[in-house]
């Protein structure tokens, strides 16, 4: 097949071609022209090319998406999001989790939006966020995607409508956070959810979980609007994203199953005339409570009965789901009231920090807190045998595995290890390193059990205590299945968020990975679900690579693919565009070249200098059709 050309721009020939649509491979060529595809088959004509990539041995396949970002802010400052181009994906959908930039700065009467909203949610410095707050020139949905085409965007970016910024906008954020909406005022939300919708919003995003918290004063113990918006108001909003056919992105209220299951029946066409797409976080297998997994993939099913006729999608994550902490600054504390209040001052605020550390009264809360299922009888420590805890956190030094800060030796140990060691050179003056010994010696008066061994390297070291556990996702065979249900999407890989703790850009590709070895009708299946289906489900004109259709797709050679170890490839690297450092993962060699809009983006290694200088990608609108009917193609000879 073939669109009538004279000449052709790239020609990509000897690849096994994973079109997207599901369909088995072929070795077929494909041809690029003028940012479409213009042919594909065997043996294309070689003379009619300017350039010719040998590709024998590689795979070719539409560009990725990802379907759960929090670039807002990264493309402000990097347009080119280098670090989503160079795992192969082309097209992210942002604004997810109610947090975005749709109605601009929003700084009115000295609140600061998306300072406030940002910072704990994500895990950035207030300097960065003010950063991008300055750049801002917009103050509608309408403008905010407009300035995406002065943009040199690398990527396609699908903002959403943000929920918690709507009612920012709508109420200012003090009072979104602190009294009900007045019939205006949801008729007022009610209206820039339309609007959104006409002007091409892919959908609206919500959120529940129970992390999720303010930054400023007053309202640092406050969580972020989303979180005030009764029932009866998401039930209006939603009404209008159901009406354009558009996407809900929601998480679930964690601690309340009915206030959950009434929530997401939302979707169901039985009961509300039509479904309602809606795309929630998370099928993960998470490690504290392994019923949650079940509970998730049955209510997805249950919702998307012929009974309830839904259209309900949970986002699975195809890799363990490593979530780290610098000193006790790490999302999932924020669950915990006594871990939350050393997350409530900033990020620079060590002062702060000591000052509660330092108190009698909240060493006290805190060891109360830390000890309250573990001892005598309780229907808590009953769920922690059973392993269905309410907290994600299992407040277990066993599960909390050092990096190689504060002290180098102390990497991939967990601090139940060096606990261990400790008691056991204060019993006996067993022979420790030189630096250990320094530690040990610091701590020897002050601790007397493993709860206040953790506050005394806290105490002494502060955000330099860098750990991580495994939250979710421990076991491959599990989430495997969770991640190739066809119910669920691949996604929930947050992308851009939690700048020093979480690093999932490469996630897509750890899902070709795990399905690599089940053979080539596996990896087309998986490819249509990490291109095709969440296209389709967004409403977005990407994810296929056929004639006339966007010339997004990549190159990827299978054996490094096959070789490829993620977590001995994610790293600490300092962005200079932030100012700050950044965990990213390093996937050089899987992926060797990554075309957007036909322009090259990524080959050789290396990214082609178009990336932050010459816009690639584009904001995409749902329901926006860029390639030809089908009559307008012609067979080839």
């Amino acid at each position: 097949m073939t669109l009538q050309t004279e000449r052709w721009d790239v020609l990509i020939r000897g690849a096994k071609l994973f079109d997207g649509s599901g369909a088995p491979p072929v070795m077929h060529d494909v041809a690029i022209a003028a940012g479409r595809v213009v042919a594909r088959g065997p043996d294309l004509d070689a003379g009619k090319a300017d350039e010719v990539v040998e590709a024998d041995g590689q795979w070719l396949m539409p560009g990725l998406l990802d379907v759960h970002t929090h670039l807002d802010l990264e493309v402000e400052l990097a347009p080119g999001l280098p670090e989503v181009l160079r795992h192969g994906t082309t097209t992210v959908v942002m604004s997810n989790c109610s947090l975005g930039l749709a109605f601009g700065a929003q700084r009115r009467n000295g609140e600061d939006p998306i300072v406030d909203c940002f910072a704990r949610v994500e895990n950035v410095p207030k300097s960065v966020l003010s950063k991008v707050a300055d750049t801002v020139d917009w103050d509608d949905s309408a403008s905010y995607l407009n300035h995406f085409e002065r943009l040199a965007l690398g990527p396609n970016v699908v903002p959403m409508i943000p929920h918690s910024m709507l009612r920012a906008e709508v109420m200012g954020l003090h009072a979104s956070v602190t009294r009900e909406p007045t019939e205006d005022e949801v008729a007022r939300m009610e209206a820039l959810v339309e609007k959104g919708m006409q002007e091409g919003y892919a959908g609206f995003s919500t959120d529940a979980l129970p992390f999720h918290y303010l930054s400023n004063d007053p309202n640092r113990r406050r969580k972020i609007p989303t979180q005030f918006g009764s029932y009866a108001e998401l039930k209006r909003l939603t009404h209008v994203v159901r009406r354009h056919d558009r996407v809900w992105q929601a998480t679930p209220p964690k601690d309340s199953r009915l206030g959950t299951l009434r929530n997401f029946l939302l979707s169901s066409g039985r009961l509300f005339g039509k479904p309602l797409k809606v795309t929630a976080v998370a099928a993960l297998d998470v490690s504290s409570n392994k019923s949650i997994l079940r509970m998730g993939l049955f209510l997805m099913r249950l919702i998307n009965s012929r009974w309830l006729q839904g259209r309900f999608r949970l986002q699975a994550l195809a890799a363990p789901f490593k979530v780290y902490a610098d000193g006790m600054i790490t999302p999932l504390a924020e669950e915990i009231p006594e871990m939350r209040e050393l997350n409530e001052p900033d990020l620079e605020d060590r002062e702060a920090r000591m000052a509660l550390l330092n108190d009698p009264a909240y060493r006290a809360r805190f060891k109360r807190m830390w000890n309250h299922d573990k001892r005598g009888f309780s229907v808590a420590r009953l769920k922690r045998r059973l392993n269905i805890m309410d907290d994600t956190l299992t407040r277990d030094l066993a599960d909390m595995v050092m990096t190689e800060r504060p002290l180098a030796a102390w990497k991939d140990q967990t601090l139940a290890q060096i606990y261990a060691r400790f008691v056991e050179w204060k019993r006996t003056g067993r022979a420790v390193s030189q630096d250990e010994a320094q530690v040990f010696g610091r701590l020897a008066f002050t601790v007397e059990d493993d709860c206040d061994f953790l506050l005394a390297l806290l105490q002494l070291f502060d955000t330099d205590l860098r750990w991580y556990v495994l939250a979710a996702n421990a076991d491959a065979a599990v989430y495997k299945r969770a991640l190739t249900d066809r119910m669920s999407l691949p996604g929930f890989n947050d992308s851009g968020a939690h700048l020093t703790n979480m690093a999932f850009y490469d996630a897509n590709l750890r899902g070709l990975q795990l399905l690599m070895g089940d053979g080539d009708e596996a990896v087309a299946e998986h490819v249509r679900r990490l291109t095709r289906d969440p296209a389709e489900f967004f409403g977005l004109d990407v994810g296929l690579l056929d004639v006339g259709w966007p010339a997004d797709m990549l190159l990827l050679d299978p054996r490094a693919l096959r070789a490829y170890d993620s977590e001995r490839k994610t790293r600490l690297e300092f962005r200079q565009e932030f100012g700050h450092e950044q965990m990213v993962n390093r996937s050089d060699g899987v992926v060797t070249a990554v075309w957007v809009g036909g322009q090259a983006a990524w080959r050789d290694g290396g990214f082609t200098a178009a990336v932050g200088k010459v816009r690639l990608g584009q904001a995409l609108r749902a329901g926006q059709v860029r390639h030809p009917a089908p009559t307008a193609l012609s067979q080839a000879a």
